[in-house]
């Protein structure tokens, strides 16, 4: 049974009717159940793993030769993700999470978010460099070979033991309720709160980190983007403000912090 909200919420009065607890959820069925390996998830981001992966999983090289790529690791964007991108939207995550209102918490299955938010972009080791790290805009065809990561990603981690709710919220992250996102998905694709809280996650922490074709934004320009994916009814006001909760309290901190100093 979904929410059906009629009224503002206090985010700046936006009438949602996201339905986010579906018979239609496609990420597994036993919410909060924990059939996960007690190791941490990040034995999957190393080298030998994923040269193990690309030699069992021969659909890692299709995709790639679809691509008219090079089946070539690349341990620097491996590095990068382990130490900064994966660990940050895993936080992020983690607040967005920690900031809902109790009703909601008690259906996000928190470990499948988590080990999601870290193994998420696994699939860009295995894109090109010079289109990954491209100092410009991405051509249409370049586009095309950087939307294929988060199915790459997918592949590399199939048969890893990961449950199909992890896989999928990897494989999926770029998608919304509007489905325009990618990879495709059928017309009763369901994006529920978990995928929600995963995109949010990524695309607050890409927002705010420096990358080679663009400067860092604050806060408030990374929140002001993302609430256009409220407006166009992509991301649940709930979810929203958790997040922008989640941020006022780190830049807090933060501030502290220095002050301290």
């Amino acid at each position: 049974m979904g929410i059906d909200i009629r009224k503002p919420l206090g985010v700046g009065g936006i009438n949602s009717n996201i339905n986010i607890f579906s018979s239609r959820v496609g990420f597994g069925n036993n919410i909060g159940g924990d059939r996960f390996e007690s190791t941490s998830v990040n034995r999957f981001v190393t080298e030998n793993y994923i040269q193990s992966a690309l030699m069992s999983n021969p659909q890692i090289k299709n995709i790639l030769k679809e691509m008219n790529a090079p089946t070539k690791l690349n341990l620097k964007e491996l590095q990068e993700l382990s130490e900064n991108h994966s660990k940050e939207t895993q936080n992020i995550a983690a607040g967005i999470i920690n900031n809902l209102p109790k009703a909601l918490k008690q259906h996000v299955d928190v470990k499948a978010v988590k080990d999601a938010a870290y193994l998420h972009d696994l699939g860009k080791v295995l894109i090109p460099a010079e289109i990954l790290n491209k100092n410009g805009k991405l051509t249409d065809a370049e586009k095309e070979i950087m939307h294929r990561h988060s199915e790459l990603g997918y592949e590399i981690l199939k048969n890893s033991g990961l449950d199909n709710k992890t896989l999928n919220l990897i494989k999926y992250h770029h998608q919304n309720a509007s489905h325009t996102g990618y990879p495709k998905v059928p017309q009763d694709f369901f994006a529920d709160l978990n995928l929600q809280i995963l995109s949010a996650a990524d695309k607050y922490s890409a927002l705010i980190e420096p990358r080679v074709y663009k400067a860092p934004m604050s806060k408030d320009q990374a929140l002001a983007i993302i609430y256009k994916d409220v407006a166009k009814g992509n991301l649940h006001p709930f979810v929203f403000k958790a997040l922008k909760n989640y941020a006022e309290q780190t830049v807090k901190i933060s501030k502290s912090n220095n002050f301290a100093q």
